[in-house]
């Protein structure tokens, strides 16, 4: 567990010994169980960013996927919301925590969710959060239509999809989109498929102010922090039950928190969380001004 633990403990941490890394176990049990607990009825997120993460369990056949949601408070500071042991990213799975955050106070929907494309993700929070405006990906949308079209086309592909989510205008992503889809959709209709059954979703982001946008219309915020557990999980090679996996994903989630830094702009959070309009990017009032 050395490698992990030098990520909580620093480097070169002394004195790790078997009953040490059993004592840690427990204290960090103890410490999620007491977090997962916590009274949330103060809190209101202006942002979700979810995303599953899946890991080895020596004890155990499954692989148990690390259900983990990360959200932005009025002052613009990113923070850990909430984690679970779930069955994979099912709508039942996702549904729990959510259900558990409510239950723990927080009863203010946030005003936008920003997730891979997961279904079970987007089901449960319209169980849940109804009122949360949703946001897909646009980094696994762009890997998802590139993997439909053959890579003698792909980086012109990109270029054109890039022109979607980068433009500075809703209206121009728009006309963007359907430049791609009336010159891919004969040619690759699954690639072209795949990327207009999300329309919807895609360009929420142009209606939240233009400084958050390259927070939001992906799951980036979430998925650095993943990069680390995933490669402090492998140097563990797997801890030995679920509980142990899942207290030193929680641990490694607290310690990366503390890096975490504020949105851009993050007084205009404030301003999302007061339904306040933005119309591609701008304050509807200060345009009209």
């Amino acid at each position: 567990m050395t490698e992990a633990l030098e990520a909580i403990l620093g480097p070169g941490a002394p004195g790790l010994s078997s009953s040490t890394l059993v004592g840690l176990k427990e204290i960090w049990q103890k410490e999620y169980h007491e977090w997962t607990h916590r009274d949330l009825s103060q809190k209101q997120y202006a942002y979700f960013w979810a995303d599953g993460i899946y890991l080895n369990v020596r004890l155990d056949d499954d692989r148990p996927c690390m259900l983990v949601i990360m959200g932005a408070v009025e002052d613009g500071t990113k923070e850990l919301v909430g984690i679970l042991d779930g069955e994979r990213e099912s709508t039942l799975s996702w549904k729990e925590l959510l259900l558990v955050l409510k239950a723990r106070g927080l009863r203010i929907s946030p005003k936008l969710a920003t997730d891979d494309g997961a279904l079970g993700f987007w089901a449960a929070l319209e169980e849940v959060y109804g009122a949360t405006r949703q946001q897909r990906c646009w980094v696994h949308k762009t890997a998802n239509v590139l993997d439909k079209m053959p890579k003698s086309v792909q980086a012109q592909a990109k270029r054109k999809l890039h022109e979607m989510y980068l433009a500075e205008t809703k209206e121009a992503a728009l006309k963007a989109f359907e430049t791609f889809r009336e010159l891919y959709a004969d040619k690759y209709p699954k690639a072209t498929q795949c990327l207009v059954k999300d329309k919807a979703v895609l360009f929420t982001f142009y209606d939240f102010p233009q400084e958050h946008w390259q927070y939001i219309r992906s799951t980036n915020p979430i998925e650095s922090t993943f990069s680390t557990v995933r490669h402090r999980s492998r140097q563990t090679k797997g801890c030995g039950s679920r509980e142990a996996t899942l207290s030193m994903v929680y641990k490694l989630y607290r310690e990366a928190e503390k890096k975490w830094r504020k949105l851009n702009a993050a007084p205009k959070v404030a301003l999302v969380l007061r339904d306040v309009k933005f119309e591609n990017g701008v304050e509807m009032i200060a345009q009209a001004a």
